[in-house]
């Protein structure tokens, strides 16, 4: 049997510190970030997306990051495709993969060897059900989606229609749900030996009170301007979905002022930091450490423990 592949990888909510730590046991495991983020595929989108800085990746080479225009439709299916040549390449220049990121559903997919098949869909189908959004509402298009596979529903936010989109259309085109076919495609044994490292805030107020922080940075960093490059683009469907940037379009469009806008980042990061928790907690493999309850050195020596479980070499 072939030896399985080493995997670590570093999850949780937004603002918990998922970039720093895996830096810190990339450099001392010699190993290479691979992302696990839906929107920091994105290129020209680094504050909204919170990309890593030069400096936050302190020499480490960081993988999926800001190398697609937003024009330009992104599924998990490529997401797993292209993360799975990484992971390969990088293990066989005798490093470590460490995937790191908040999108649950790309981390599972990508760890648990889901596949899927190659699809060409219908543009015609993707754009009545776009035109439907557009007129009815993201919310129509979600309802159509719980009364067929309210399995798959509760895992995408009803403002995300590309994905509302493609289950739709998963389902019309082959009669078959994408939950369902999520299920079948998991008949094989998982491709990777996994150590999935969980971080959290014991204390929910911490984690909410990061996140504003967080989004105040991103204010003086500039996220407004960038918010308004996205608004005044034609065809980035999911970019203008994205939190950070649709809440500031009722500012462009004079319907609010600029502090309500930042409020309503705030509140939905919140927001969507839960959902990832609820997320990722159902999965009983991710070791889950709490930065509120030691420092940042006491935070690396439990994740290098971690690794130190499965038998690792440090």
């Amino acid at each position: 049997m072939m030896e399985k592949l080493r995997v670590a990888a570093v999850v949780g909510p937004t603002a918990v510190g998922k970039t720093r730590l895996a830096v810190s046991l990339a450099l001392r495991c010699g190993g290479e970030v691979v992302s696990a983020d839906s929107m920091q595929v994105y290129r020209g989108l680094s504050i909204g997306t919170a990309q890593p800085s030069q400096e936050e990746m302190r020499g480490v080479p960081h993988h999926l990051i800001g190398f697609l225009n937003p024009e330009e439709p992104f599924s998990v299916a490529d997401y797993v495709k292209l993360a799975s040549g990484k992971i390969r390449d990088i293990s066989a220049r005798g490093k470590l993969p460490i995937v790191t990121g908040g999108t649950g559903l790309y981390v599972r997919s990508l760890l648990s060897g889901v596949s899927f098949s190659p699809e060409e869909g219908s543009s015609r189908l993707r754009a009545e059900l776009r035109q439907k959004a557009e007129q009815e509402g993201p919310q129509a298009l979600w309802d159509e989606l719980c009364s067929f596979d309210p399995e798959s529903a509760a895992h995408i936010h009803p403002n995300n229609i590309g994905r509302v989109v493609r289950a739709i259309e998963v389902y019309r085109l082959s009669g078959v749900t994408m939950s369902e076919r999520q299920k079948h495609s998991r008949d094989n044994p998982p491709p990777y030996d996994t150590a999935v490292i969980g971080l959290a805030f014991r204390d929910r107020a911490r984690l909410y009170e990061a996140i504003d922080r967080r989004v105040d940075r991103m204010v003086s960093d500039g996220l407004p301007a960038e918010a308004e490059r996205v608004y005044h683009m034609e065809h980035a469907e999911t970019a203008s979905q994205a939190i950070g940037y649709k809440e500031f379009f009722p500012y462009f469009r004079g319907e609010c002022p600029l502090a309500d806008a930042v409020e309503a980042v705030k509140r939905n990061s919140r927001r969507y930091a839960k959902r990832q928790l609820t997320w990722f907690r159902r999965d009983r493999q991710i070791h889950w450490l709490f930065v509120d309850e030691c420092t940042e050195s006491e935070l690396f020596r439990q994740a290098c423990g971690v690794l130190a479980e499965k038998g690792w070499d440090l």
